[in-house]
Parts: structure tokens; sequence; C-alpha cells
């Protein structure tokens, strides 16, 4: 199958479905059996899979080391990964990996232990994240959550499972301007 063939196709693959199965590290992927559903899962002829999301909610993942060697061992083109549920797992943070691939377009980190509300500035650089979930975390309960991530993301659609609307762009702006001081630009005066 060419690459064209699969990004044509890809996108309507079911998921390697890696949830509820107690991994520790993401290096026990590669020893775990994926789930099977209701559609089974095609292979590329080097035996990889070939599809654009990827499962690993409830599980007890704390981080993700070795992430992109591993998936790189499991799909057949993994800087093609659109979309991966992280959700109910123990992490603390959104670890950088993820803003290596430029292609997400959805992340569910819901349930989680992320306690700073900046860890979602790290997400900024993804520039086709479109769906992001991080209720059931920590920093849900910080004063602004909302208005920070739709600051922070202003390319998202969909927040928590909600949509965005023009009424939230505009109170998250205002909320901007009233919390987040703008960075100062310091001028030499010898450049003048």
């Amino acid at each position: 199958m060419s690459k064209q063939d699969y990004m044509n196709t890809s996108v309507q693959e079911p998921p390697l479905d890696y949830s509820f199965r107690s991994i520790h590290v993401i290096q026990d992927l590669l020893s775990e059996e994926p789930r099977t559903g209701l559609r089974p899962l095609r292979h590329s002829k080097s035996g990889k899979t070939l599809t654009q999301s990827l499962r690993l909610n409830n599980n007890v993942l704390n981080e993700l080391r070795d992430f992109n060697h591993v998936i790189s061992q499991l799909l057949e083109y993994p800087e093609h990964l659109a979309w991966i549920d992280l959700s109910f797992n123990d992490l603390t943070s959104i670890d950088p990996v993820l803003t290596t691939l430029f292609n997400l377009s959805v992340l569910y980190l819901h349930g989680n232990s992320i306690h700073r509300l900046g860890e979602v500035n790290k997400l900024a650089i993804l520039p086709r994240l479109r769906s992001l979930t991080l209720h059931g975390n920590p920093i849900e309960e910080e004063k602004g959550y909302r208005q920070y991530v739709l600051c922070t993301l202003p390319r998202i659609t969909t927040f928590d499972f909600s949509g965005i609307t023009k009424a939230d762009r505009t109170t998250a702006e205002v909320w901007k301007r009233m919390n987040i001081k703008p960075k100062k630009v310091w001028i030499k005066q010898n450049a003048l």
C-alpha cells in the first residue's frame, strides 16, 4: 500500500487499542496484545498496524518514555498519528513527546493527575490540534482554567467534549486581558 493510499484510508481504520491493560510503561505495548474491536486491524506487509489512532486509556501510565521508539515499531506511519486517548492514567504532566506529533488533532488527557495549568502551553506548537480533554485533572480547579486553555490553544474547536462558541472565545479574550500581563520588550537605549 502506498503512503497516499494509506493517508486516504487510515483515518477510517479502527484504533490500535491498548485500553484497560494495566500498562505501567510504554515498552509494555510491545509484549501486550491489543484489544480486538468489531472491525479487524489492518497491517502493512512489514506487519505494522495501519491506523492513525491509538487508545492507551484506563491504564497506569505515569510517563511516556520511549513513546516514539515504541510507536514506530507498532505503526507503519507513526508520523501520521492523529488521535490519542491517554485518559484515566497517572500522568502528572504533558509529556514533550506529544509535541512532536504534528498531525495530532485529537488528544484525550482527562482523568489524569496534571497539576500545573502551564503544562497546556506545550501543546500550542501542535498546528492541527482541534480537540482536547483535560477535565478530571487537578488543573480543572484552577481559576480561569477554561479561559486559559482557550487563549493558549486558539485553534481548538472542542474542549472537554464541548464545542467552543464565539461567546467562549470572547470570554477567554476578556479574561486574558484582565489576567495575563503582556511580555515586556526591552529595548537597549543605545540601539535607538
